[in-house]
C-alpha cells in the first residue's frame, strides 16, 4: 500500500511570525499535534510539534515569555520528508527510526500533498487485515 492512499491531504500550517499560544489554540482546535511552516515560495521551512510547545512551556518562568517568543525560535527547519509513492512500510520505518510521529509528503516534484501519521498507520491497522510491522 502507498503513502498517497492513507495520508491525509490536509496540511496545517502557520506562520513563521505567530506566538507559540496561537500555535497551541489552532492545535487543540483541529485535533493536530503538528503545524508546517512555508516561505513565500511554498517550499516548507520548518515544523512545529506539540512537543515543542509543551518544552517551550516547561522552560520558561511566565506567559509573558511564551508571548514574546515566535514560532521561528521554536520550530525545527528539518522536515522529515516521504514520497507520496513510496510504501507504507517506508513511511513506518522512517518515523520509527527519527523518533518522530509525522511525515510530510511530497510528490515527484518534491511538492507538498499532504501529511502521513503514526495515528493513521494504526487507524490502516485496525482496519483492515494488514498485519503489523
Amino acid at each position: 500500500m502507498k503513502v498517497k492512499e492513507v495520508m491525509n491531504p490536509n496540511i496545517y500550517t502557520i506562520e513563521i511570525d505567530e506566538t507559540p499560544t496561537t500555535a497551541f489554540k489552532k492545535m487543540y482546535e483541529l485535533g493536530i499535534r503538528r503545524l508546517f511552516i512555508f516561505n513565500k515560495d511554498e517550499k516548507p521551512i520548518g515544523i512545529l510539534s506539540y512537543y515543542d510547545i509543551m518544552t517551550l512551556l516547561a522552560t520558561l518562568e511566565s506567559k509573558e515569555e511564551t508571548d514574546k517568543t515566535t514560532i521561528k525560535e521554536i520550530m525545527t527547519e528539518e522536515i522529515n520528508t516521504i514520497n507520496q509513492n513510496e510504501d507504507i512500510q517506508s513511511a513506518a520505518n522512517l518515523m520509527l527510526r527519527a523518533d518522530i510521529s509525522g511525515l510530510l509528503v511530497i510528490n515527484d516534484n518534491n511538492v507538498a500533498v499532504g501529511v502521513i501519521t503514526k495515528t493513521d498507520l494504526c487507524r490502516l491497522i485496525s482496519i483492515s487485515n494488514i498485519t503489523p510491522l
